[in-house]
C-alpha cells in the first residue's frame, strides 16, 4: 500500500477504512466479518482505521480495540468527539468546550484499550465554543501525550485558518467525492494544501451509490439511516444513478470498477480516502483502486460525467450556507 503524508508530519496509508458501518447507521451488523475484516485491512496494508465515539455510540471503538489492539503499532487510530454524550449515550447536543473534550478523549482512550490517539478530532465545530478554545483544548492533550495530532471535521476554510493558528492540524476530514465537491468550490481544500493540512474523505463513494453494490433503495435494510437522506429519496436516488452509469462507462475503459475510479479520483485530488465497508470482499476492491493512475483527460472526463449541477439532492440534508462550519 502507498503511504501518503498529512499535515504535521502524520504519515497515513493511501486509502484508509472507515469503520462506522460496522457498528451503527447502515442496518444489522456482523461482528465476525467486522473483524475479518478489520484485520485484513492491516494485513493488506492500511494504517488510518476511523471510528468515532458517536458510533454506536462507543460500540465502534470498543470493536476496533477488540479487533486490532494486539497489532496497535501497526495503525493510525483516528476518533473524534463534539456531540456530547453521557456514558449510557444520551446526546446533548454539540460540546467543543475544552472540558468535554477531554472527557471524551479519555472515555475513548477507556474503550480502545490504548494509551494514546494517533489522530483526534473535533467531530463538529460547536457555533457556541470559539475554535480557538476548542484546539487550545486538544493541544493540552498533545501535550500531555493522550493525542499525536489533531484535526477538525467539516469545518469551513476561515474557521481552519483560525484553528491552524493555534496549534498544527494534521487533517481536516470532509464527506468528498465526485457525487460532494464542495471542498474544491468554497476554499476549503485550497486553504487546507496552502497550510499544510491534509485532507481526509469521508463517503468517497457517495454512501454506496458510487459501487455496485447500492443499484437500488431495495438493497438497502429497511433501518438503513441512509434512506432519510435527500439523495436516496427515489426520484433523487434514480436520477444519480444515471450518473453512475456514465462514470461506469468510464471505469470499462479503465479495466475497473465504478468504486475503484470513483476512488482514484479523490486519490488523484490528494485527498485520502476512508470509503466504509463491512465485507472483506469490498474492502479487496477499493484498496485496488490505489493502483489506479488517473491522468488530467481521465480526471476531466469524470467531472464532466457527473455535473453537480445535474445532482439532485443535497449530500447530507443539512440546509447550510456554502462556505461555513456544517
Amino acid at each position: 500500500m502507498k503511504q501518503t503524508k498529512l499535515g504535521d508530519g502524520l504519515m497515513v496509508s493511501a486509502i484508509g477504512l472507515g469503520a462506522m458501518g460496522m457498528s451503527a447507521y447502515y442496518g444489522p451488523t456482523d461482528e465476525a466479518e467486522a473483524i475479518a475484516t478489520l484485520q485484513r485491512a492491516v494485513d493488506l496494508g492500511v494504517t488510518l482505521i476511523d471510528t468515532a465515539e458517536a458510533y454506536g455510540p462507543f460500540e465502534n471503538e470498543k470493536l476496533i480495540g477488540r479487533a486490532l489492539g494486539h497489532r496497535r503499532d501497526e495503525i493510525v487510530i483516528a476518533t473524534k468527539a463534539s456531540a456530547e454524550m453521557d456514558d449510557d449515550g444520551t446526546i446533548h447536543g454539540r460540546n467543543g468546550t475544552p472540558e468535554y473534550i477531554r472527557r471524551a478523549c479519555e472515555r475513548s482512550l477507556r474503550h480502545l484499550g490504548m494509551d494514546t490517539i494517533d489522530l483526534y478530532y473535533l467531530h463538529r465545530v460547536d457555533p457556541a465554543v470559539p475554535i480557538e478554545e476548542s484546539v487550545g483544548g486538544l493541544a493540552e492533550l498533545v501535550k500531555e501525550g493522550k493525542v499525536r495530532h489533531i484535526g477538525l471535521s467539516e469545518a469551513s476554510a476561515p474557521t481552519l485558518r483560525r484553528a491552524h493558528a493555534v496549534h498544527p492540524i494534521a487533517a481536516v476530514q470532509s464527506e468528498f467525492s465526485l457525487f460532494a465537491r464542495d471542498m474544491l468550490e468554497n476554499d476549503e481544500k485550497a486553504v487546507a494544501d496552502e497550510l499544510g493540512i491534509g485532507v481526509v474523505a469521508f463517503s468517497p463513494l457517495g454512501r454506496g451509490v458510487l459501487t455496485d453494490g447500492v443499484r437500488s433503495l431495495t438493497d438497502l435494510s429497511p433501518d438503513d439511516a441512509r434512506r432519510g437522506l435527500p439523495r436516496f429519496q427515489p426520484q433523487a436516488f434514480e436520477a444519480n444513478r444515471r450518473l453512475v452509469e456514465r462514470v461506469q462507462s468510464i471505469a470499462k475503459e479503465q479495466g475497473a470498477t465504478v468504486a475503484q475510479v470513483a476512488l482514484a479520483w479523490v486519490m488523484s485530488e490528494g485527498v485520502v480516502p476512508i470509503p466504509g465497508t463491512r465485507r472483506r470482499t469490498r474492502l479487496e476492491e477499493n484498496i485496488a483502486a490505489a493502483g489506479i493512475e488517473l491522468n488530467e483527460a481521465d480526471r476531466q472526463k469524470l467531472r464532466e460525467a457527473v455535473p453537480l449541477s445535474e445532482m439532485v439532492g443535497s449530500r447530507d440534508g443539512i440546509d447550510a450556507p456554502v462556505g461555513v462550519d456544517r
